[in-house]
């Protein structure tokens, strides 16, 4: 085992992959709790939970945690996802227990004050309107409201002006109170560490966490997805992103999605890569990724493009999917995606963060977690046939199709392929 692993009496993981060769340790305190668990009306609540939780503890206040992080060299971030929250940092490992007991304080004893939430807001709000000024982000939530427009999975993660303008200190508190618990917590490092030191520290900074329950992830109802949503802007640029289900986390096929993924439109030798943009210069940037969840995924392609192009750059993506769906893949693909997809996987594990991150997203999910080696074995077993197989189980299923641009919604309806 690469890694060792410890369940705390109050329900909490720790888990530890020793990496010697560095002087470093990526710590990340994990909750599964993210945009998913929110109601109708908590809507950016656990996006703003993130951002309070550097706004003062009890103890200290949100220049006593900037300035001593400061003076260990540390980077120290956040961030959240439909299904997650992580809460990390990078450090010397001689500054980690220093390090661990300021990050344990803001996760467990942040303390939500007005003043500090009446300014956080209006950050928040600042960062929705940037990110909506973004067509090129923004269409990611266009057009996940499309395709899951009854669950929570389909709303954007940072919320909304009118409700993150709303939140108070209780609503903070009772968010805190429901999701940040032992039972739903991991403690993941990877780096130079010793394990009993760190379950050491857990239980020394830890365990005042309640038990708590995990948050549950049931099935998710995709029968409502929309096929066309659009915006209007006075941009240069449509925005475009076209998709349907793909394959959610965990699933046995999902080795064999990241090489389809690679081989329609990942490298600059993607098929999509070299129609659109390289043989008719029709877009800067074209792409296809997976969005995944638990029982849940969105697969999609985006591209750029100008308005009067759109209908040209439709046709081509619908005909690239009907072509691998039809025809399947050639070995030279296959062995090309195999060997970008392996070659990808071992350059981003040689950082101990993105390592952090690989073990703790697992974990938080309840996912196998599975050692570099394991992975590798993975796509080298893919082979031709289980490509084109995925490739017609994803690629013929009606899509939803979303447009940011300055065409309207029926002008963009011309130009899908029957």
């Amino acid at each position: 085992m690469f890694y060792e692993k410890t369940v705390l009496s109050n329900g909490l993981t720790v888990i530890t992959e020793p990496v010697d060769s560095v002087r470093s340790v990526a710590l990340g305190i994990w909750y599964r709790v993210g945009s998913r668990d929110e109601s109708p009306t908590q809507l950016g609540l656990t996006h703003f939970m993130e951002h309070m939780m550097f706004k003062g503890t009890e103890k200290r206040s949100v220049l006593d945690i900037s300035m001593a992080f400061d003076a260990m060299g540390a980077e120290l971030n956040a961030f959240t996802s439909k299904e997650y929250t992580c809460y990390y940092v990078r450090v010397l490992d001689e500054k980690l227990e220093s390090a661990f007991e300021i990050l344990s304080d803001m996760v467990t004893s942040s303390v939500f004050s007005k003043e500090a939430i009446l300014s956080e807001r209006e950050v928040v709000i600042e960062e929705i309107a940037r990110y909506e000024d973004t067509p090129d982000e923004h269409i990611g939530d266009v057009f996940s409201e499309a395709f899951f427009p009854s669950v929570q999975l389909g709303r954007p993660i940072i919320g909304t002006r009118e409700l993150v303008g709303s939140y108070e200190h209780a609503d903070c508190e009772s968010f805190f109170n429901t999701h940040y618990h032992a039972a739903n917590a991991s403690v993941v490092a990877s780096g130079h560490i010793d394990h009993k030191k760190l379950v050491a520290l857990c239980e020394r900074f830890l365990t005042s966490m309640p038990h708590g329950t995990v948050n549950s992830r049931g099935a998710v109802d995709e029968q409502n997805r929309q096929h066309l949503a659009t915006l209007t802007r006075p941009l240069e640029q449509a925005h475009l992103l076209i998709g349907m289900p793909g394959i959610p986390l965990g699933h046995d096929d999902r080795f064999v999605g990241a090489i389809l993924n690679t081989i329609l439109g990942g490298p600059m030798s993607s098929r999509l890569f070299q129609e659109v943009r390289e043989k008719r210069g029709l877009a800067y940037a074209v792409y296809a990724t997976t969005s995944a969840f638990m029982n849940a995924a969105q697969f999609s392609v985006y591209a750029g493009t100008r308005p009067s192009n759109l209908g040209e750059v439709l046709n081509i993506i619908y005909t690239e999917f009907l072509k691998m769906a039809e025809d399947g893949v050639s070995t030279e693909e296959l062995e090309r995606g195999k060997e970008y997809r392996i070659g990808n996987t071992v350059l981003a594990n040689e950082v101990t963060p993105a390592r952090m991150v690989s073990i703790g997203s697992c974990q938080v999910n309840g996912l196998d977690i599975l050692s570099l080696d394991e992975v590798i074995e993975h796509y080298r077993a893919v082979t031709c046939a289980d490509v084109k197989r995925v490739a017609a189980e994803i690629l013929l299923a009606k899509p939803t199709v979303s447009v940011i641009s300055p065409l309207e919604e029926a002008e963009v309806a011309e130009l899908i392929p029957a």
